[in-house]
């Protein structure tokens, strides 16, 4: 699906099917740096379980145009613009790190129509390593090396390559995307008042391992909504959707069909 928000193309994987109003959407925001490819192993799977799917490019990344935005906030404002375009009267927010500080915000500003939280690897405040943002100004493709190492709960296991690096794969990709993110969510200062606010009924996943959000940092986040529930991958780090997206997306649909 292909929307215009602020005379700029938005992308949005929507898997080639007709948007239905008569079903529940689930918006799906990716991580810093990323696109909706993250989602590969989750949007079909939720279609078939009858919701309408779009996993969001961020502008400018993946097939969206515009540049990167500079602030979780503007990210925030932008997300209504497109929840304006899709026009529905309601529908529930899927977040993994960035996309979960995204989905924060915009539940502080914005929580009419919303049904429901997931959260993935979330936290309300994501402190970013200043080594690892002056790689990513720089261009260094050491940046991508950082986050595999930080990323995973077990990096050997991609035998194929760093899944990450098949995404952000150029040093422009690292100083111009990736570097924007990263400071955005270093930046992002109302977490704490965000999360307070939340009143839907929320998921918190967390992996059992991950070195970015720990999993104690993670339970202090979920103890702060009462309507919610927590679900722990185990042997799982920070990249829960293509470590353990099985697991993952089973719980999603568990919840959402409670």
């Amino acid at each position: 699906m292909i929307l215009e928000v602020d005379n700029k193309k938005v992308f949005a994987t929507d898997l080639g099917n007709v948007f239905d109003k008569k079903k529940h959407t689930i918006i799906l925001l990716h991580g810093s740096g990323l696109s909706n490819v993250v989602w590969s192993l989750t949007d079909q799977y939720l279609s078939n379980k009858g919701y309408n799917i779009l996993a969001l490019d961020l502008p400018g990344h993946g097939n969206s145009e515009g540049e990167c935005l500079k602030s979780i906030e503007d990210m925030s404002e932008w997300l209504n613009k497109v929840v304006k375009k899709i026009n529905v009267n309601e529908f529930s927010l899927l977040g993994h790190s960035q996309g979960c500080l995204i989905a924060l915000d915009y539940v502080l500003k914005y929580p009419r129509k919303l049904k429901n939280l997931i959260f993935v690897g979330g936290s309300y405040t994501i402190p970013v390593n200043q080594d690892l943002i002056d790689l990513a100004q720089s261009g260094d493709m050491k940046a991508i090396n950082l986050m595999m190492k930080w990323g995973y709960g077990d990096s050997k296991r991609f035998i194929g390559g760093n899944p990450v690096q098949k995404i952000v794969n150029s040093p422009r990709e690292v100083s111009d995307i990736l570097s924007v993110d990263l400071i955005a969510c270093n930046n992002y200062k109302n977490g704490i008042k965000a999360t307070k606010s939340i009143k839907c009924p929320t998921l918190f996943i967390f992996g059992e391992i991950d070195k970015m959000i720990t999993l104690s940092k993670g339970r202090e986040f979920a103890s702060l909504v009462s309507n919610s529930k927590t679900h722990v991958i185990k042997n799982c780090g920070h990249m829960i959707m293509f470590e353990n997206a099985f697991e993952m997306r089973e719980k999603v649909v568990e919840f959402l069909e409670k």
